[in-house]
């Protein structure tokens, strides 16, 4: 019987695999592109007079030394990889993620023209005579066929006869007149101001719901942190894409001057498509080899229960993996090889610091003259796979200069990796508590480590799409750069809630360190914006006065108990790091010091936001009162919890490392 079951088992593999041959599979491409420089033409169709130039994408041209060949002119710059947007035997149409960094520049000129798209062509040309208000998508003969199979979101900085501004987004369909458009001075956005404005663009499209939604988001800075993306689009519409464009197409952008000109730059491309494999060409010859391949199954029958029982040990690595492919935008997935060669096979000269979750290795990539620092998650349980999806899930999304950039992860029969970039400086624990004989940080550095961390906490809270609670927030968590600038890290335990959420149901535990930890969190089993503070809290104390948290001083428990001691006799700034003498600012440690007890407030609701944490700190407003007396912990009943605004994660156990 359980060979008779074992072959029914091979001849169902044998037809499944027979008929994944004959069907087009669904693949993913994402790539990051940017800073442009001249190695770009191997990947892109550059059709003049669009350039690569100045680390941007010029659709237009950039060459101001002769007026006229700015005027009048179309360019198109398009990935050379087609994409197969959709198949004959699926109901499913590709889904395609694209966001870009714009900027709309005009040179000394008082009217902008033409515009910028992003658009979707069935071929690598440009058309003839497509300057003006065709914007490099079609001319005056061809505009409005069905023969053009072009889809564009049109940047329009000039206003035509059927446009309602010059200042308007659009979704153009074989033609330049648009069958959605929106007006963005009502939005308080301006395209082609004069002098440089940075936009971010997104534009995505559901295969399966068939719509296509535009967001835009204004970006302070060329080289600032990436704004998040908003909540609505600009624009949607209902489109199936088969009706539009050709089953093979190429994804690019396309743009335009008339009589006035501008500079039309992409300065950043991210590009993520999910398209069709094409059908297998050897269908005949699988079939015709498989009869054999049938019968060497048979014999190879006793295999096959070892084979069943390994799959069954892999199907968690199956799981993951399919949580990693659903990510949106999902990260640079590096083979272990590689990474195994850039740590020299995880050498223990190599590590950079162990912990809970596992060990953290410096490598480097030969190739890409790139120093990278490789997570290796330890625990190869459920709850190790948890960690690691958390971690990924919830920092692949954010983007601030305060924290560790993720450049990717990589997962192979169980092993677990993610991949951050180098800070050469290590740790903040590592400079802190180095011991007597190592310089100790200066003052100014403290300050500015201070204000980083500050700072990446409000975004985290506040600026971000989603509220995230970072629950492990201490001095070995906070990584130092080149120039010794603050970026948070370690987001294994940090969870993101939807607004209208107010807990984290999946939530099983909580790892935490003792001294950060909240005392309310003892108590609900929760953690909130509020117990991150508190942990904020005493980071600033480790920075101000050199000593954990832990550490018991004139028979004080807790470190911060002592601090609260001499705030009360007047004698705070004795809690200042000895080793700094007298060369540090009084105000300013007066200041942070109040700062970190207002912060480890035993009472959650009565430490301050954020928000104002960075305020208190830049010295936009006054220092914080604080009471000369350590308030005592008050909990109003066991059926009304704090005020959390709806930011609670639930944590059944709370435990130290």
């Amino acid at each position: 019987m359980g060979l008779l079951t074992a072959k029914l088992i091979t001849i169902f593999i044998f037809l499944c695999c027979l008929q994944s041959i004959s069907q087009a599979k669904l693949k993913k491409f994402d790539k990051q592109y940017g800073p442009f420089d001249e190695t770009y033409h191997d990947i892109f169709q550059v059709i003049p007079p669009a350039t690569i130039s100045n680390q941007a994408l010029q659709v237009t041209s950039d060459v101001v030394r002769v007026f006229g060949s700015l005027l009048n002119n179309a360019g198109r710059i398009l990935l050379k990889q087609s994409f197969k947007l959709w198949d004959d035997s699926s109901k499913r149409v590709a889904s395609f993620n694209s966001s870009f960094l714009v900027n709309i520049y005009r040179v000394k000129n008082e009217t902008a023209a033409e515009g910028l798209t992003f658009l979707i062509s069935p071929d690598l040309e440009l058309p003839t005579n497509s300057h003006g208000q065709h914007l490099g998508l079609t001319n005056a003969n061809t505009d409005g066929g069905s023969t053009n199979k072009v889809i564009a979101v049109e940047l329009d900085t000039f206003k035509q006869e059927f446009d309602p501004d010059d200042n308007h987004i659009g979704i153009d369909i074989h033609s330049i007149s648009s069958v959605k458009v929106e007006s963005l001075t009502k939005h308080g956005i301006e395209l082609a101001p004069i002098g440089a404005r940075f936009y971010n663009i997104w534009v995505q499209y559901d295969g399966i719901k068939r719509v296509l939604d535009v967001y835009i988001a204004e970006q302070a800075e060329y080289n600032g942190s990436t704004p998040p993306r908003p909540k609505n689009p600009i624009l949607t519409h209902d489109i199936d894409l088969r009706d539009v464009v050709n089953q093979e197409s190429y994804f690019g952008f396309s743009a335009s001057t008339g009589n006035f000109f501008q500079l039309n730059c992409v300065l950043r491309w991210n590009l993520t498509v999910e398209y069709f494999q094409e059908k297998n060409q050897y269908l005949t010859i699988g079939l015709g080899v498989g009869v054999p391949l049938f019968v060497l199954f048979l014999i190879l029958l006793p295999l096959l229960g070892y084979y069943y029982h390994k799959k069954k040990a892999a199907r968690s690595d199956s799981i993951i993996l399919g949580a990693l492919k659903s990510l949106p935008g999902m990260p640079r997935d590096f083979k272990f090889k590689i990474l195994k060669k850039a740590t020299n096979n995880f050498d223990e000269k190599n590590k950079l610091g162990e912990g809970g979750f596992g060990v953290v290795y410096k490598g480097y990539l030969v190739g890409e003259n790139l120093e990278i620092a490789v997570k290796w998650f330890s625990r190869e349980s459920i709850k190790g796979q948890d960690d690691f999806l958390a971690e990924l899930t919830i920092i692949n999304r954010l983007r601030h200069k305060h924290l560790v950039k993720l450049l990717g992860w990589s997962h192979k029969h169980g092993k677990l990796l993610l991949i951050y970039e180098y800070m050469p400086n290590g740790s903040l624990d590592k400079h802190l508590f180095s011991g007597p004989d190592k310089k100790p940080l200066s003052w100014q550095v403290r300050c500015k480590i201070v204000s980083g961390v500050a700072s990446a906490l409000h975004y985290l809270h506040d600026e971000f799409e989603q509220k995230v609670v970072h629950r492990d927030l201490k001095a070995n968590n906070i990584m130092l750069d080149s120039n010794f600038n603050a970026r948070l890290g370690d987001f294994g335990l940090a969870r993101a809630l939807d607004n209208e959420k107010t807990s984290y149901a999946e939530a099983e535990g909580m790892l935490g360190t003792m001294g950060y930890i909240a005392p309310e969190c003892f108590l609900t089993g929760k953690a909130t914006q509020h117990s991150d503070v508190y942990a904020f809290g005493a980071v600033l104390l480790e920075l101000v006065c050199g000593k954990r948290p832990g550490t018991k001083v004139n028979g004080f428990q807790l470190f911060v108990d002592w601090v609260w001691y001499l705030h009360r006799d007047g004698r705070i700034l004795e809690a200042v790091d000895t080793r700094l003498g007298d060369d540090y600012v009084v105000e300013e440690a007066k200041r942070l010091l109040l700062l970190a007890l207002a912060c480890s407030h035993p009472i959650a609701s009565e430490r301050p936001k954020t928000q104002t944490i960075v305020q208190i700190i830049s010295g936009s407003i006054p220092e914080p009162k604080v009471p000369p007396f350590k308030p005592a912990f008050v909990w109003p009943s066991s059926m009304v919890s704090i005020d959390v605004d709806s930011s609670i994660v639930d944590t059944i156990s709370i435990t130290t490392p």
